[in-house]
This record gives structure tokens, C-alpha cells and sequence, in this order.
């Protein structure tokens, strides 16, 4: 079954597909996964210090690129142990990604 979407960002309906087709992909090979979040407060202490690295490096813009952005990203969410949080950190890293494949595209080097 199809849903109309409305997208108004640039790149979204195509991206949105891609995620949707690779996401098929996943649960036909390895079923509806559940896994924990994060496993120990170490992990959390970890995840800060390099995501505090990666702000100092992308607070520079010659030294930024797009894995330190979504390295960042993914490293803040890490750092969360606040569920909702973390679920906004989350939002956060497939934004990130969505504007990685747009750019990627835009230099044709679509998959």
C-alpha cells in the first residue's frame, strides 16, 4: 500500500525511498531486531569526550566535513540517557544523512 508524503525539503521523497528500500532489505535478511540502547555508563562517559573532540573540530570550518558532522551527530547521541533525547539526537544524524546523500547527488554519485 502506498501513502501520498509530502515532502518539502529538496532530496527527501528520493532519500526517504532509498532508507525504505534498504530498510526492507534489513528485515527480510536479519528478521525485527531489538537491541539495547547503550550498554554500560562508560559507553556515555566515552561518547562525550569524543563528541566534545568532534564540536572542537567542526567548530572550524577547515577542518569540517561531513563524517566529523555526522561522526558528532552520532557521538551526542551516544552521550544521551534520556530516551526522548536520544531519539531527537537520532532525528539529528538522519538529517545529517539526508543532507549527505543530497550532496553526494548533486555530484552524481548516485548508487
Amino acid at each position: 500500500m502506498s501513502y501520498p508524503a509530502l515532502f518539502t525539503t529538496p532530496g527527501m521523497r528520493d532519500f526517504a525511498e532509498a532508507v525504505d528500500t534498504e530498510r526492507q532489505r534489513q528485515l527480510e535478511k536479519f528478521g525485527d531486531q531489538h537491541h539495547p540502547i547503550l550498554r554500560g555508563l562508560h559507553s556515555v562517559v566515552l561518547f562525550e569526550d569524543l563528541a566534545d573532540g568532534l564540536r572542537k573540530t567542526n567548530d572550524d570550518p577547515a577542518q569540517r566535513c561531513w563524517m566529523t558532522i555526522l561522526l558528532e551527530e552520532a557521538y551526542e547521541a551516544g552521550a544521551e540517557t534520556d530516551l526522548a533525547k536520544f531519539r531527537e539526537e537520532v532525528v539529528q544524524i538522519a538529517a545529517v544523512c539526508q543532507a549527505i546523500i543530497t550532496d553526494l547527488d548533486r555530484q552524481g554519485a548516485q548508487g
